[in-house]
């Protein structure tokens, strides 16, 4: 069974049982009134879990919701067995039951999430685990270092990479360990994967990438540059890293950051993701004429970038035009619906072309969008 940390190990018993026990203090009592019959048999499936007979309490909870299907406890723990028997397809069924009855139980979405991370359900795991922290379920701080954790690692994984960067950053003030430094550098070089997916020979690269932005981000930036000139001089250039080195910097040092973006287009000329960022320096001023050259250069060579996308939106529209601004501000809300800086973008860009209710209707779902401040962001 899973214990759910960064390092990578095999599922325990004892730690499965200490997360889902400290969950389940936020679930509510069980349902009144029941017959004798479904009373005993929950009793007996109660105590074959006790004693920790895992296949027979399983099965005494599925004969107690034959005659129940609406007691909502009963799928918890099914939904929680399975899960830390390393059942996760069936731990995700018996979950998705329970949160019909309970939509918004937090440590339900929360397993459920880690569930689906296991079954490679990239998408579907991170709303749940998000939805989850929102609603809660950090209750504790292992449990946190858990959902945060895969957070990052599938944001990685689906290649939000900056929304990875910004998630291990809540790692910054603990200690570091060899697995977490791989994770943060498949985000940091940019490789849409997880640890477990590399080679031994692999997660050197990754691990020293990983250790660079970690020094970074605990504050200690002499050691960070260090790490980083190492990477530097390694033959061939290592494509990203003077990318992650200007992400890193980019916000209190923006000309910093604005060099190491130029010294990645030297190395590594296809790179749509520092055209973007050289893009978004000028733009914190609103200055689309001097954003505009690396904004298109950013969407020739990778249309699909919805931050490419919306720098270019963004640059033409600051520029003069919004017309052709507001062309691609609309793709990119197609890309990411949820993103809220291209909503506030077109809202701006609308407004400039006198579409008075298009603009009010994007102002109206940027306010309800913020309504929980729980909307993601493409603005590093």
């Amino acid at each position: 069974m899973l214990q759910v940390d960064h390092r990578g190990r095999k599922p325990s018993l004892l730690a499965i049982a200490t997360f889902c026990i400290s969950l389940v203090l936020c679930l509510p009592a069980a349902g009144q009134a029941n017959p004798a019959s479904f009373s005993d048999m929950v009793a007996n499936a109660n105590a074959a879990r006790d004693v920790n007979d895992i296949p027979q309490a399983i099965d005494l909870y599925q004969q107690a919701l034959k005659l129940n299907s609406q007691w909502a406890d009963g799928w918890w723990f099914i939904g929680s067995l399975e899960y830390g028997a390393g059942d996760y397809a069936k731990a995700e069924e018996a979950l998705s039951r329970y949160l019909e009855l309970n939509p918004n139980a937090a440590p339900a979405l929360a397993i459920r999430g880690l569930c689906e991370f296991e079954t490679a359900q990239y998408p579907k795991s991170l709303k749940d685990i998000q939805q989850a922290l929102a609603l809660g379920a950090a209750n504790q701080s292992k449990n946190e270092k858990i959902l945060r954790y895969h957070e990052a690692l599938i944001e990685t994984r689906m290649g939000r990479f900056e929304d990875a960067l910004r998630s291990f950053g809540f790692f910054a003030h603990g200690e570091g360990n060899p697995e977490l430094m791989v994770a943060l550098g498949l985000a940091g070089l940019r490789a849409p994967l997880l640890p477990r997916e590399l080679k031994d020979d692999q997660k050197e690269l990754f691990a020293s990438a990983g250790k660079a932005a970690f020094d970074f981000m605990r504050g200690d930036k002499d050691g960070a540059r260090a790490e980083f000139e190492k990477l530097f001089a390694r033959t061939p250039p290592v494509a990203n890293a003077h990318y992650l080195y200007g992400f890193l910097l980019y916000g209190t040092e923006p000309e910093e950051a604005a060099a190491e973006f130029k010294k990645e287009l030297e190395v590594n000329p296809k790179s749509a993701a520092a055209e973007v960022m050289l893009a978004w320096i000028p733009l914190l001023s609103n200055d689309g004429s001097e954003a505009l050259p690396y904004a298109k250069k950013a969407v020739d060579v990778d249309p699909s970038l919805p931050s490419a996308q919306l720098v270019l939106g963004r640059a033409l529209t600051e520029s003069g035009d919004a017309k052709d601004g507001v062309e691609h501000l609309e793709k990119t809300a197609q890309m990411q619906p949820d993103n809220l800086e291209v909503h506030i973008a077109l809202a701006k860009a609308y407004s400039k072309l006198g579409q008075k209710d298009d603009a009010r209707r994007e102002r109206m779902l940027c306010l309800e969008m913020t309504k929980n401040d729980t909307a993601p962001a493409t603005h590093p």
